[in-house]
């Protein structure tokens, strides 16, 4: 099935960006379907823009890893993997327990009034039932806690690390079974940060990443 691609442009992005942000959005929505090969002439046609942006985009989607080069064949979209998400998660875990350690003896009132506003935004976004808008809600409650460790390098690590998250992340939301769970571990979360219970934080946060990785892991056993 061949769905409609639409650049939507913005004045303050280069193209090669708002592209990279096309197809990405396809892929993440399913527009662009796993296992569907990515033509770069086809693609530029589609769009109503020329190969180079288009080369540029495959080559940043392929580092995320939403996009498989596949040796004289070209690129295709990844398809959802138990292996890809177990070593992403895996590394998420970690970094995540020792973000929410450091937050929880790091993060100003200001700091927490700023989760606490996420946290907000995230049930709102729950309410309407987007789950783009949710998965962006989400990725952004976490981003406040990695902001509140004060530390740039693990930051820039996980926000790396984020986008290689998006699709699990999305894939995990679209479970609406799933969502009034993740707004009572957010809380949770927020409430042994406030509270500056580092073991309980912790605990919080590992719970809410295995979660996600055994919903998601059975929802790819259930799709192959």
């Amino acid at each position: 099935m061949i769905h409609e691609l639409k650049v939507n442009m913005n004045e303050y992005l280069p193209l090669r960006d708002v592209v990279f942000n096309t197809l990405r959005q396809a892929i993440l929505k399913g527009e662009l379907e796993p296992g569907e090969r990515l033509m770069e002439i086809q693609l530029a046609d589609r769009l109503g823009v020329s190969r180079t942006p288009i080369r540029e985009a495959i080559r940043k989607l392929e580092l995320e890893g939403l996009v498989l080069m596949i040796p004289r064949k070209g690129a295709e979209v990844a398809k959802i993997s138990e292996k890809n998400l177990r070593d992403v998660l895996e590394v998420r875990r970690s970094l995540e327990e020792l973000a929410t350690e450091l937050a929880c003896q790091r993060m100003s009132p200001e700091d927490l009034q700023e989760l606490e506003a996420a946290q907000d935004e995230f049930r709102q976004a729950i309410q309407e039932g987007d789950f783009m808008k949710i998965a962006e809600s989400d990725e952004h409650y976490h981003d406040v806690i990695y902001q509140g460790t004060g530390n740039t390098r693990l930051v820039q690590i996980l926000n790396n690390l984020q986008e290689q998250m998006y699709r699990y992340r999305l894939e995990y939301i679209k479970d609406t079974a799933k969502h009034q769970i993740l707004l009572v571990e957010h809380d949770h979360i927020l409430r042994a940060l406030k509270e500056c219970r580092v073991t309980e934080a912790k605990a919080a946060m590992r719970e809410h990443i295995d979660n996600q990785e055994i919903t998601v892991s059975r929802n790819i056993k259930e799709q192959q």
